[in-house]
């Protein structure tokens, strides 16, 4: 695995490229990435690198929203074939019909979502920032698409607004189950439940901590416990044992993997920067109206204007 990582890291040097990975990685990623988090921090450093080329492991629409952000930039996805089931669940016309039922009420769309779905949203979000972006808006009512569980554990958060929630979900986190995580507390009733708040609201309400990947992280990085159960994709789980070996950490079920995340290896991370192949591409006129959306989403973060 050295000799490819080597190869892998004089690429980068070459071509003056970076690679950013998304927690829920096959681990090895790791080794070859510049920056590794949660979709927020991604975007994030999309949105600062003087990189030439950046190049995604990760799934379709953060290698979408890296170009979106970074016109001028070659941005690349090792396999592209890694799409994210939540985002197909919406189209453009889906997201017009959903608008027409729910007329003047303003749009937030998770960043699990396509460049022509964010191209028609008024701001975008992520798990991290999702209750302070619907806050932002300060209004009665508020659309959120695609992921009716994230939007309505927001809503459970706030006292003025009402979330209408589009009908998507994360197939793999919707797979955690309320049973799961009674099952686990008798086996491990000392541990602390972390869960993300794409999981059934049965679930969340079974847990001790509700966050985003990053937050999930933080907590048990911060907490003074020493064992955790981790509803969410293994990824982090993986992350956390490496990082924190003094603590324990327990995935709630063993088959909670997202199979579209898991894709890349260091082969095609390797293969796609030596060739610059699987470039990805957005509309110009519909990547100008996603920018917008996702900058919205980014000003409120650095702001912290709720």
């Amino acid at each position: 695995m050295k000799e490819i990582i080597d190869k892998i890291n004089k690429l980068k040097q070459d071509k003056n490229a970076i690679i950013l990975a998304h927690c829920y990685q096959n681990m090895e990623i790791d080794e070859v990435a510049d920056f590794v988090g949660d979709s927020l921090y991604l975007s994030q450093m999309a949105s600062k690198t003087d990189a030439d080329i950046i190049l995604f492991a990760g799934v379709y629409f953060m290698a979408q929203t890296a170009k979106i952000i970074c016109p001028d930039k070659k941005v690349l996805l090792p396999r592209l074939e890694s799409g994210c089931r939540m985002a197909d669940m919406i189209s453009l016309n889906q997201l017009r019909e959903f608008k027409k039922q729910n007329e003047n009420i303003p749009s937030v769309c998770y960043i699990n979502s396509t460049a022509e779905v964010k191209s028609e949203c008024d701001i975008c979000c992520t798990s991290s920032n999702a209750l302070r972006i619907v806050e932002s808006l300060h209004a009665a009512k508020v659309l959120f698409l695609p992921d009716t569980y994230l939007g309505k554990w927001v809503e459970t958060k706030l006292k003025t607004t009402k979330v209408i929630t589009y009908p998507g979900f994360c197939p793999t986190h919707l797979q955690i189950r309320p049973d799961d995580i009674i099952q686990m507390r008798e086996k491990y009733p000392e541990a602390l439940v972390l869960a993300h708040p794409e999981c059934h609201q049965e679930v969340t309400k079974l847990a001790d901590y509700v966050g985003s990947t990053t937050g999930i992280m933080k907590f048990a990085a911060e907490s003074n416990h020493k064992q955790f159960i981790i509803a969410t994709e293994k990824g982090v789980t993986d992350r956390l044992q490496r990082d924190y070996p003094e603590k324990e950490f327990i995935l709630v079920r063993e088959d909670i993997i997202c199979p579209n995340m898991k894709w890349h290896t260091l082969a095609d991370i390797y293969n796609s920067l030596l060739h610059e192949e699987h470039e990805i591409n957005v509309d110009e006129e519909i990547s100008k109206k996603a920018l917008k959306c996702i900058n919205s989403m980014l000003e409120v973060s650095a702001s912290g204007v709720k």
